[in-house]
């Protein structure tokens, strides 16, 4: 998959801008990291995070984490499929595996994510340690 129109996070979100509307989800590395996803919680619909701000969690075999908002907004949108089948996340988390969308309160926000090369840079010096 081509990532070049993704921005991501070091907590390993990704965000995927489409206007003033940002889809949110975690990437490849942190859904192997996690093992089999079990069960997530989603935010509600209306509910208001700043950047930085936990406002989801995703519960695998090994652990639960927290997802916190790449940019500060509004949700707009959640993705109810992973309600059922929350391993769609495993499965396609670049697509199917989004977990949320938020109307984009800063754009310059943007700015501070990474793109997909820097990513990979990023996660080339985390494996390293």
């Amino acid at each position: 998959m081509d990532l070049k129109d993704f921005r991501f996070t070091k907590e390993h979100e990704w965000v995927k801008v489409d206007g003033d509307i940002a889809e949110i989800g975690i990437s490849d590395y942190a859904q192997k990291e996690l093992g089999d996803v079990v069960y997530v919680e989603l935010p509600a619909v209306g509910d208001s995070f700043g950047r930085g701000d936990a406002c989801s969690n995703i519960e695998s075999v090994k652990a639960v984490s927290d997802i916190y908002a790449p940019v500060s907004g509004e949700i707009v949108e959640v993705n109810v499929t992973l309600e059922s089948k929350p391993e769609q996340i495993n499965l396609d988390p670049y697509g199917l595996g989004w977990i949320f969308k938020l109307k984009i309160e800063d754009p310059e926000e943007l700015n501070d994510l990474m793109s997909a090369e820097a990513y990979d840079e990023y996660l080339k010096g985390i494996m390293e340690e």
